[in-house]
């Protein structure tokens, strides 16, 4: 009798825990959490795949929050090895920004707008510069 009472309350104790799981895994913060109205303008990402794998990405705010721009360069793909780039414009781009595989990465009259740069290097260091 008691066979039947213990296979009820593990089969319960299973579900119970992949619910909590699947929760857990579709409940992850995003950039989409972030204040500051993140807008990817563009991107790069050089297609060297034996190699450090280098990732450029132009991204609009519409405040000067530092800390949430760390917070979205945390959250972007990072390589071992590789580097990820972001530089952040204000939100009032003349015009539409494209980025190359080359430094410099983007046209320098752009350089003014820039009010951010954050750089993870290979070994994971993160940087952030104030405007450039």
């Amino acid at each position: 009798m008691k066979l039947p009472k213990i296979k009820y309350l593990l089969t319960i104790i299973v579900l119970v825990g992949i619910a909590w799981m699947l929760k857990d895994s579709f409940s992850q913060p995003g950039t989409k959490d972030l204040a500051g109205d993140f807008k990817e303008l563009d991107f790069y990402r050089n297609e060297n795949n034996t190699g450090p794998i280098i990732r450029i990405y132009a991204v609009s705010v519409s405040d000067t929050l530092y800390k949430e721009m760390v917070a979205y360069g945390n959250l972007q793909p990072h390589t071992k090895y590789g580097t990820t780039k972001i530089y952040f414009f204000r939100n009032r781009l003349p015009k539409a920004i494209n980025i190359i595989g080359a430094e410099p990465y983007f046209d320098q009259k752009f350089n003014r707008y820039c009010i951010g740069v954050y750089e993870k290097n290979g070994m994971g260091n993160v940087s952030f510069l104030r405007g450039l």
